[in-house]
């Protein structure tokens, strides 16, 4: 069931951007706020108490090698991790850069995901959006139909591999606390970026401020 639901959240982003047809990627920005706001709450809330059962300074490194890993994996990606993505149109050429970081940073998300915390959710309220926005920018890139299902399938196996993996071999269980540390990391850097840039000139607005609000008071109560 889990790893349904993460392959399925892939495909719900497809379908609403088939269904909606929705042309401005800045008329998702209250929605990417509250995923943000949701994910960095719930890394905070459940994540960093299971990393920190046993203070160990050790952990903070891994902490920020998640964060600067997702840094230069933004560099191939260019952002799509936060709503960012910049594909040249008529190109049919499979973007395998972006798939190959796009794929790492869903790897690590698909680890520290198990039936003690509710990340599950938090993932998927992030990658709704995310899925959203790399159709948006496929279809507007004239990229064939194929293209886009087989980037799409391929992607959003990559969180259920992860959380296989995770649960099936033995050397990630070992390393599963310091694995969990550099997700943690990588959750920080993206979801603190999507609340940053969702404020159009770091303008305060009601309506995202509300939603982030709301986002945390959720993700602490679940």
């Amino acid at each position: 069931m889990i790893y349904l639901l993460l392959f399925s959240s892939v495909f719900i982003g497809y379908l609403i951007a088939l269904i909606l047809k929705i042309k401005e990627v800045k008329t998702l920005s209250i929605y990417l706020a509250f995923s943000g706001a949701f994910l960095l709450a719930l890394t905070i809330f459940e994540l960093l108490p299971e990393v920190y059962q046993i203070p160990n300074k050790a952990i903070g490194v891994y902490i920020i090698g998640g964060i600067l890993l997702q840094i230069v994996l933004e560099f191939f990606s260019q952002g799509a991790e936060h709503g960012h993505v910049h594909i040249h149109e008529h190109n049919n050429k499979f973007p395998w850069l972006l798939f190959i970081s796009l794929s790492i940073h869903a790897l690590l998300e698909g680890v520290p995901i198990n039936e003690n915390n509710n990340l599950l959710l938090g993932i998927m309220v992030h990658k709704i959006p995310i899925a959203l926005i790399l159709s948006i920018f496929f279809i507007k890139a004239n990229y064939k139909k194929s293209t886009t299902l087989l980037f799409l399938i391929l992607f959003g196996l990559m969180t259920p591999l992860g959380n296989w993996l995770s649960n099936n071999f033995e050397i990630i269980q070992n390393y599963h606390k310091e694995i969990t540390a550099v997700a943690i990391g990588v959750f920080f850097h993206v979801s603190t970026t999507i609340l940053f840039e969702s404020s159009k000139n770091h303008q305060f607005n009601v309506s995202k401020m509300s939603a982030v609000i709301i986002a945390v008071i959720m993700a602490y109560f679940l």
